[in-house]
């Protein structure tokens, strides 16, 4: 039942009838609300074709379409737009088709065997500090880019890629080693990575009391640094660790282990996941063999020093080493390694990294170096460049432990809900299970809802306070809309139609005449769900998503506050009312679902 692809074609047929012009694709558009209309055709850009002015050329085609196309009832012309008026009973028998029935299916069993795989990298932490405030929106973004792919027709697979190694996990183990005596996350009771992550912390002040004294004495910035004893130390334990020592190896699987075990705890309470984990540890050496084929390719140098790099200026980017002069081989190469590895083992038809924008150049010179090598799968990969989060403080810093934690805002964000749930009588008749899991769903849907719904590629300024807030742009007045509407279908359970329940998810029939405009757009709204995720899909954008449930949830409130629905003394209107009301009920909570975000029955 699309009828954008049938009025593409007519309008294509059409130009070819009036103008003996032959278009090959043509662009719908909902119509302004300010005018009267369902769907809008621009028609600018036929006007080299007709040889005459907009509204004339408007004209002609809205004649041709309301002749050839039956749904087409009416049309008028603004300008150069072209508003076209499809009959209700077509958004009848729509609705009809639909009526109580689900909008996704994320189990991925009805995906056809040829299903385009999509593997969607996100999280990547650092095995040395806690999960914060920026990894909450990578993570919140990866997982709902994925589970938008998904219900769209892909096979997804969810990567994580630990840092795990390098000299800044060695920070934190030093400093424990040092200073730690022997703390552990149960003697502490504090998380394995929180632990972790106050050594990192740690190491940080003595490294500057140390460079500090340096420089007092006389020592440049730059040197005082450099031969800081602690940098000294740092450095002989990454030799050790890459040496294979088992001292240093032990230490660092006991403080991974913590950390890992902490992570855990996090996603899970962030309800994120992942189907696979690669570890730096295991890829960082991946990429040197790829490096030889390059030389062999002639794409790949070698300088006087024995250092091997790519020249890129004639594409407007820069030389990049690929090996040092000594053999040992940069972050990229290793991406270069893992990209190669990844698309071995998945035959992936895209890749997708969830990396902040601070990343751009590094991922266009990954992309572009994978392309010379040869690799015709590079065409496939795409960086999913965000913009960073801040506070009204300003710009968090790790070493300084001034982040913002990301348990620490999650629990928050729970306590902020229960106060303001408890102050709007919303949790009452609840038992205290109940209400726990009800402050928890609003606290972190508030949070999500919030994360997502600006467009990713902008920066974004997290208010905490502004994100619960049951009135305007947020997840928890979205939450209760849905809310209102498991009220309404058990009220009609229990005093209208309990002796029939079945009736609820029958078809109902009423006259086209007896549709309200507010009911014809709501079921226009729900028409659109499927173009909106397809076009969440195609940007990698759940902020398309939360726009779109957020305008179907408000457009309801204004139904429902202007619509007693039980108020109506025809049966039949009661029940379509009914059906439509859990419709778009069931059209929320697969919107939420796709964010990532859960709807309580109650509150």
């Amino acid at each position: 039942m699309n009828i954008e692809k049938k009025i593409s074609e007519k309008t294509i047929e059409a130009l070819q009838s009036l103008y003996s012009a032959i278009v090959e694709k043509v662009s719908l558009e909902k119509t302004n609300p300010d005018f009267v209309g369902d769907i809008t055709l621009v028609v600018f850009n036929f006007l080299k074709i007709s040889k005459k002015k907009p509204e004339e050329t408007a004209t002609e085609i809205g004649n041709y379409l309301k002749s050839n196309i039956d749904e087409v009832v009416d049309f008028n012309v603004v300008k150069g737009f072209l508003n076209i008026v499809i009959d209700d009973s077509f958004w009848l028998n729509y609705f009809k088709s639909i009526n109580g029935k689900p909008f996704i299916d994320l189990t991925r069993a009805g995906l056809p065997t040829n299903a385009p795989t999509v593997m969607v990298e996100y999280s990547s932490p650092n095995t040395n500090k806690p999960l914060h405030l920026g990894h909450v929106r990578n993570n919140l973004l990866g997982y709902s880019v994925s589970e938008i792919l998904k219900a769209a027709g892909n096979n997804v697979i969810k990567t994580n890629l630990v840092n795990d190694r390098g000299i800044h996990i060695c920070k934190s183990m030093l400093a424990w080693k040092k200073w730690g005596g022997g703390e552990t996350p149960e003697s502490s009771g504090l998380k394995g990575d929180h632990l972790v992550g106050k050594y990192y912390v740690e190491f940080d002040k003595q490294f500057k009391v140390q460079s500090s004294k340096l420089k007092a004495e006389g020592v440049s910035d730059e040197e005082a640094e450099k031969k800081a004893p602690i940098m000294l130390e740092i450095q002989d334990m990454l030799r050790k660790w890459e040496a294979g020592d088992k001292e240093t190896r032990a230490l660092w699987e006991m403080m991974n282990g913590w950390v890992y075990k902490g992570f855990d705890a996090t996603y899970k309470m962030l309800g994120v996941s992942f189907d696979k984990t690669y570890y730096e540890s295991n890829t960082y050496l991946l990429g040197k063999n790829i490096i030889d084929d390059g030389l062999a390719k002639g794409v790949l140098k070698r300088r006087a020093d024995n250092s091997i790099y790519i020249d890129l200026t004639a594409d407007g980017l820069d030389e990049k080493t690929l090996l040092r002069a000594d053999g040992t081989s940069v972050y990229i190469t290793q991406d270069l390694g893992t990209a190669v590895q990844r698309f071995e083992e998945y035959k992936f038809d895209k890749l997708v990294y969830t990396v902040g924008n601070e990343q751009d150049y590094h991922f266009k010179v990954l992309f572009l170096i994978l392309k010379k090598l040869g690799y015709k799968w590079s065409d496939g990969l795409y960086h999913l460049s965000y913009g960073m989060v801040e506070l009204p403080e300003g710009k968090m810093k790790s070493r300084e432990g001034t982040v913002v934690d990301a348990d620490e805002l999650m629990q928050e964000m729970i306590n902020t809900a229960a106060a303001t749930t408890k102050e709007l009588g919303k949790a009452e008749g609840l038992s205290e299970t109940e209400a726990e899991t009800l402050y928890r769903t609003i606290g972190l849907g508030a949070l999500k809802y919030f994360m997502l719904k600006i467009d990713p590629k902008k920066k974004m300024l997290f208010n905490p306070a502004e994100s619960i807030d049951f009135n305007g742009n947020t997840a928890p007045f979205i939450q209760f809309n849905y809310v209102r509407i498991q009220a309404l279908l058990r009220k009609a359970k229990e005093d209208y139609f309990k002796d029939n329940l079945e009736i609820l998810d029958a078809s109902t029939d009423i006259p086209s005449a007896s549709l309200l405009p507010k009911e014809k757009q709501l079921i226009i709204q729900l028409y659109g769900f499927n173009s909106t995720l397809n076009q969440a899909a195609n940007e990698y954008s759940p902020a398309v998503i939360a726009n779109y449930v957020y305008d179907l949830a408000k457009e309801f409130s204004q139904y429902y506050h202007d619509t007693p629905i039980f108020k109506e003394e025809k049966k039949d209107l009661i029940l379509f009312r009914l059906q439509l009301s859990k419709t778009i009920g069931i059209a929320i909570k697969s919107s939420m679902q796709l964010l990532g975000i859960e709807v309580p029955e109650r509150m």
